[in-house]
C-alpha cells in the first residue's frame, strides 16, 4: 500500500521551530491563519511546512496500520462508530434544512455563511433537546428499578429525528410568565401511538 518513505531529515532539521510552533498553537500565541501562511508560499510548502508534511505521514501511517490490522479490529470499530456518529449528524441536518434539500442555495458568502449559522443552531437545539429527554427518560427508568447499564446509555444518540414533525405547524406561546418550564410529560408506551407526532 505505502510506496513512500518518510524523509525524517527534514523533521529532524527542523524539529525545534516545530516544537515551537506547536507552543505557539497550545498557548494561543499565534492564529492558525499566520501559521499556515508559514506552512506555503504561492501554493508551495516552505520548508517548515514540508516538515510538518513529512512528520504527519507517520501519524498517517499508524493510523493506516492500525486500521488494516487484522488480529486486533478495535481501532477499525473506532472508526466505524466515529462514522456512523458523523453521518447521523448529516442526516440530520440534512431533515432539517428540508426546504432547500440540504445544499446552500445562497450565491454570496456572507449568505452562505447566515445559513450554515442558522442551520447549526436549529442542529444544536435539537441535540440539547434530545439529549435532555433522553436523560430524563434514563433517570425515570432507574427510578422505577430498571436496570440502565451505564454502557448500554453511552449507545444511546441525540441525533434521531422520527419524533420530530418538520412539516407541520409551529406553535410559539409566550405567555406573560413566559416559556414553559420543565419538560413535557412522557408518552404512555401501553397507549397507541397518535396519528399526529409532535
Amino acid at each position: 500500500m505505502a510506496c513512500h518513505k518518510v524523509n525524517l531529515k527534514k523533521i529532524a532539521t527542523h524539529w525545534p521551530d516545530m516544537l515551537r510552533v506547536a507552543g505557539s498553537l497550545i498557548t494561543n500565541q499565534v492564529r492558525a491563519y499566520d501559521l499556515l501562511r508559514m506552512f506555503g508560499r504561492e501554493g508551495h510548502p516552505t520548508p517548515l511546512g514540508a516538515a510538518f508534511a513529512e512528520y504527519g505521514r507517520i501519524d498517517k501511517t499508524m493510523h493506516l496500520l492500525a486500521l488494516v490490522d487484522p488480529v486486533d479490529d478495535t481501532y477499525r470499530r473506532l472508526m466505524n462508530r466515529q462514522l456512523t456518529v458523523q453521518e447521523s449528524r448529516h442526516r440530520l441536518a440534512r431533515a432539517i434544512c428540508h426546504g432547500g434539500r440540504g445544499q446552500i442555495r445562497q450565491a454570496y458568502r456572507e449568505g452562505q455563511e447566515d445559513q450554515l449559522a442558522a442551520l447549526g443552531l436549529v442542529l444544536n437545539a435539537v441535540v440539547l433537546w434530545n439529549t435532555r429527554y433522553l436523560d430524563a427518560a434514563v433517570a425515570r427508568l432507574r427510578a422505577e428499578g430498571h436496570d440502565i447499564k451505564d454502557e448500554d446509555a453511552a449507545r444511546l444518540s441525540p441525533l434521531r429525528d422520527r419524533h420530530i414533525n418538520f412539516l407541520g405547524r409551529y406553535l410559539f406561546n409566550i405567555t406573560a410568565s413566559g416559556p414553559g418550564q420543565g419538560l413535557r410529560p412522557f408518552r404512555d408506551p401501553a397507549a397507541e401511538d397518535d396519528e399526529e407526532e409532535n
